[in-house]
């Protein structure tokens, strides 16, 4: 597994957050999980395009990170649930505000962003991409 060999830049908040929630999928874990979606075979249906591996990762980083908590329940097959801390629920808002950004802009942001897939051969039949 990746180790760092040079501490973050942890001058301001921006610098924080960032720090913390940077991963594709992060928001939407902490946002799935807030909507009721505990078990890491749920979220995967709600996010079917991460690998397991990559949402283990990014769960595991959020329980570090001490946004979620984990709960192994001793059964067999065994079960393990996440739940949002009480400081990982303080995200929520502002996740819900990102949203409703991306929301508002939904246009105009899949526009810029598939700008530079237009050119490409391999992706131009994707009906997302299509120019006309």
């Amino acid at each position: 597994m990746y180790e760092r060999k040079i501490l973050p830049y942890l001058n301001c908040g921006l610098d924080l957050v960032g720090e913390v929630l940077y991963g594709k999928w992060k928001l939407r874990i902490l946002w799935f999980i807030n909507e009721g979606n505990k078990r890491p075979s749920e979220l995967q249906r709600q996010i079917p395009d991460v690998s397991r591996r990559v949402l283990n990762i990014q769960l595991k980083e959020l329980e570090e990170h001490e946004l979620v908590t984990r709960k192994i329940y001793p059964i067999m097959p065994p079960k393990v649930e996440y739940n949002l801390t009480d400081f990982g629920r303080t995200l929520i808002p502002v996740i819900n505000t990102i949203g409703l950004w991306g929301d508002q802009h939904q246009e105009r942001l899949k526009q810029v962003i598939l700008k530079e897939f237009r050119d490409n051969p391999a992706i131009i039949d994707h009906p997302e991409v299509q120019t006309s």
